[in-house]
């Protein structure tokens, strides 16, 4: 007989006490609950929708970048989902949700995407598509349609 002196060794010989706590598949609240539904449908509608508007700042080539064709920068859209995603996620918290968002995840991507040295680097920093002045929406052209 073997020593039951760590954690690890907890239940490996007692497969009556698996069954015990196993979910019951007739049980309706053991099945998988419904997916929560997002507010945006897809990354380009939070892009489109939100974040354009949200983040608005002057984009002149230099000390921000930025470019329309965001979905072209496979970086920019990894951080542009996290951040689509916090978002869903933090918008239900009705205290601070949109506090912690900013602070946490808006902020911190939004400075590494807007970086001349960051994800969008190999945009045209000159090119008018690419470019806004203070007070205009981040500069956005549509993805290909089947994209999102």
């Amino acid at each position: 007989m073997r020593g039951r002196c760590c954690v690890t060794d907890w239940g490996e010989d007692e497969p009556e006490l698996d069954a015990a706590f196993a979910p019951d598949p007739d049980d309706e609240t053991s099945a998988e609950p419904e997916p929560r539904k997002t507010y945006y449908a897809n990354l380009d509608e939070f892009v489109r929708l939100y974040l354009r508007e949200a983040y608005a700042r002057p984009i002149n080539g230099r000390t921000r970048v930025w470019a329309a064709e965001w979905w072209k920068y496979p970086e920019a859209v990894i951080r542009l989902d996290a951040l689509w995603r916090a978002w869903e996620h933090l918008r239900l918290e009705p205290r601070t949700g949109m506090s912690v968002w900013f602070r946490d995840h808006a902020d911190h991507h939004m400075q590494v995407l807007m970086d001349p040295d960051g994800p969008f680097s190999a945009a045209d920093p000159t090119s008018a598509t690419n470019l806004a002045t203070r007070g205009q929406r981040l500069p956005y052209d549509p993805p290909p349609t089947k994209l999102y």
